[in-house]
C-alpha cells in the first residue's frame, strides 16, 4: 500500500505555504532507493514564520486555555491517530522502510497513547505549597508554560518522537515548532494536517528541511 500526502508545504499558522527559499528536497523510501515525494528545504526565514505563529497562538489563544481544553484537544489527536492508523502506518513503513505489519501493531497504538497519557497529565498540574519563610506569607510552587517550543525529532520512528515531544508541551500549555527528520518527515506533515481540525491555529507548525 502506497499513500502519499495531499500537500507538500510547510505548516504554519494553520495554512500550507512554500519555502520561502523556493527549494525543495527528495523524501527517499530508503527499502527500495525510490523517491516517494518531494518535500519544502524550510529556511530560517520560514523558522521565523513559525516561531511568529506559534507566539501570536500562545499569546491569543492557548495560553488561556483550561487543562481541561488541552485534554480533551489532546483526546481527539488520539482518536483521530488511531482510525487514519492504517493510513498513518503505511506512510511511515515507505518514509522509514520498515515492515507495515509491525508499523500498525507497535507503532500506532503506543503513538495514541503517548496523547492520551499527556491529555491526563495536563489536568494533573499543580502548585505546591514551599512553606512559611517569613511570618505572614506562604511560598508557593506555581507551573506555568514556558511559550513557544521547538522540537527536532529524528528519522527512526518519525511518528512516535513527534508524540513524545508534542504530547508533554502541548498539555502544559505551550505552543510548537517542529522540525522532523530531513529524512523522514512524512507522517509529522500528516500529523499536523488531522491536528489542523482540533487545535487553534499556529499551536502546532511544521517545518521540513535540513537540520
Amino acid at each position: 500500500m502506497s499513500t502519499t500526502l495531499k500537500r507538500h508545504q510547510l505548516f504554519i499558522g494553520g495554512k500550507w505555504s512554500d519555502s520561502s527559499g523556493g527549494e525543495d528536497q527528495e523524501i527517499i523510501n530508503p527499502a527500495t532507493g525510490k523517491v516517494i515525494a518531494h518535500v519544502p528545504k524550510g529556511t530560517a526565514e520560514d523558522v521565523d514564520r513559525a516561531v511568529a505563529a506559534a507566539k501570536k497562538a500562545y499569546d491569543e489563544v492557548w495560553f488561556d486555555t483550561t487543562p481541561r481544553e488541552r485534554s480533551e484537544m489532546l483526546l481527539k489527536l488520539a482518536d483521530v491517530i488511531l482510525e487514519h492508523g492504517e493510513e498513518l502506518a503505511s506512510l511511515e513503513s515507505e518514509n522509514v522502510g520498515k515492515p507495515l505489519a509491525t508499523t500498525l501493531s507497535e507503532e500506532i497504538p503506543p503513538t495514541a497513547d503517548c496523547f492520551r497519557f499527556f491529555a491526563g497529565a495536563a489536568r494533573i498540574l499543580e502548585g505546591k505549597s514551599a512553606g512559611e519563610y517569613m511570618k505572614g506569607f506562604t511560598s508557593i510552587i506555581r507551573r506555568e508554560s514556558l511559550g513557544v517550543v521547538g522540537s527536532i525529532a529524528p528519522w527512526n520512528y518519525p511518528l512516535m518522537m513527534a508524540a513524545w515531544k508534542l504530547g508533554p508541551a502541548l498539555a502544559a500549555g505551550n505552543t510548537v515548532v517542529l522540525k522532523p527528520s530531513e529524512w523522514t518527515p512524512m507522517t509529522a506533515l500528516r500529523l499536523a494536517e488531522l491536528a489542523a481540525g482540533i487545535f487553534p491555529a499556529g499551536v502546532l507548525n511544521v517545518i521540513t528541511g535540513d537540520g
